[in-house]
């Protein structure tokens, strides 16, 4: 697994530990959680947008 260094305000991290240690899990397995959901929301953006694009297209096209 690679490692990444980020930067962040302390008080930031500090609210991240206390949720990770309130979960009984890692800094980084909340983090990875995080950005998995991040990711997926982005995602289902895109394809709801594309899906409007094409319904638009589609419109104009009859």
């Amino acid at each position: 697994m690679a490692r990444v260094l980020i930067s962040m305000p302390e008080e930031f991290l500090n609210k991240i530990d206390q949720v990770a240690s309130g979960e009984n899990r890692s800094r980084s397995e909340l983090i990875r959680e995080a950005l998995r959901t991040y990711i997926n929301k982005q995602r289902a953006r895109e394809t709801g947008a594309a899906a409007r694009n094409a319904d638009i297209l589609e419109a104009l096209l009859e």
